[in-house]
């Protein structure tokens, strides 16, 4: 089951630094002549970020047999760092080196008895109902992309698993495809035994952020440094009463509405939004040329700071402008730019 553990975990144990060094170089070597690498990957990949696994000595099933709660310091999701292997794993897939992930985790019990996956927000282009597009436990895999996860395991001429203890079906039965050929190369990185180590040509017992690393530097790929990228669409408006007004909408980096600001303060007068839609309105109208300034107040997830962003009313009536947002969680800073006019 996929929310059940033993009272004993399976015990962890660790390689030697020489014998990971010498298995990320093998590794390493097969990557360079791939032509289809495939990456699974299962909880052990985010333990780094303080993301606690689920069949580990401390994870949430191994817990949950033992009666035992869970350590409240775990950091919540939406505040983690993207590990070292995570971002490995951006920068592979950004050269074309990596072809597939997968990466099926439901990600918490329903205690419901339907599952309910919407938000209790509503999109603020469309104003439709927005639905979450996480895995619950009891809940099937996605079909499509089950099929395509298959799809690429059978593409697969190296594949690699890491932080995954393999237990939970059908996902367990996808790296099995590659394991039972004899031209794909499978590798299983992961603390614990798995049901497929028999299958594996290597066999890596160690963290995840340990192998990859290692592996990164003998492909002399460096592993970039995680930036929180936003962007937002400040766009001219009216109201009812013909009142000029600047409508602002939050997008993720591939357009998709998202909410990341908590309020807008627009220091020229004064007035401050709240919800969604994000909407100042002004008495009277601009002068083209005129410097809006507005206080961005983020969600805070990341401990990000107010931003000052000026924006420069261009006098047109339908204009839109996106502004591209970077923030750096090492330095605490953030970084924007006016990207080209949205149409």
């Amino acid at each position: 089951m996929a929310n059940t553990a033993p009272k004993i975990a399976e015990v962890e144990r660790e390689e030697a630094p020489a014998a990971v060094d010498r298995k990320a170089r093998a590794l390493a070597d097969q990557i360079r002549r791939s032509k289809h690498l495939v990456v699974f990957t299962g909880a052990g990949v985010s333990t780094s970020a303080g993301i606690a696994d689920f069949r580990g000595p401390e994870g949430a099933w191994t817990l949950m047999a033992q009666g035992r709660e869970h350590d409240l310091r775990s950091i919540d999701t939406l505040q983690a760092i993207p590990t070292p292997t995570h971002m490995a794993l951006v920068e592979l897939q950004n050269r074309g080196i990596l072809k597939y992930l997968i990466n099926f985790r439901a990600v918490a019990p329903d205690e419901r008895p339907a599952h309910d996956h919407r938000t209790g927000r509503k999109c603020a282009i469309c104003g439709g109902i927005l639905l979450d597009s996480i895995i619950n436990f009891g809940e099937p895999l996605p079909e499509a992309d089950l099929q395509r996860a298959f799809d690429n395991a059978e593409k697969a001429d190296v594949f690699l698993v890491l932080g995954s203890s393999l237990t939970v079906t059908p996902a367990n039965e996808i790296p099995e495809i590659p394991g039972r050929k004899r031209a794909p190369s499978l590798a299983i990185c992961n603390l614990q035994k798995t049901p497929l180590d028999g299958l594996a040509d290597l066999r890596v017992f160690s963290k995840s952020d340990d192998l990859i690393v290692r592996v990164m530097n003998q492909l002399e790929i460096p592993i970039p440094q995680f930036i929180l990228r936003r962007s937002l669409i400040i766009r001219n408006g009216q109201n009812a009463r013909g009142k000029f007004q600047l409508h602002i909408v939050g997008i993720d980096i591939d357009g998709t509405p998202c909410t990341f600001l908590r309020s807008i303060r627009c220091r020229n007068n004064r007035r401050v939004t709240r919800s969604e839609p994000l909407i100042i309105d002004f008495r009277g109208g601009l002068d083209p040329g005129t410097q809006v300034e507005l206080e961005l107040e983020f969600m805070g997830n990341y401990g990000e700071p107010n931003l000052c962003l000026t924006h420069e009313y261009g006098g047109q009536a339908d204009e839109a402008v996106t502004y591209d947002l970077k923030y750096n969680p090492a330095d605490g800073n953030w970084d924007f730019s006016k990207a080209s006019p949205v149409n």
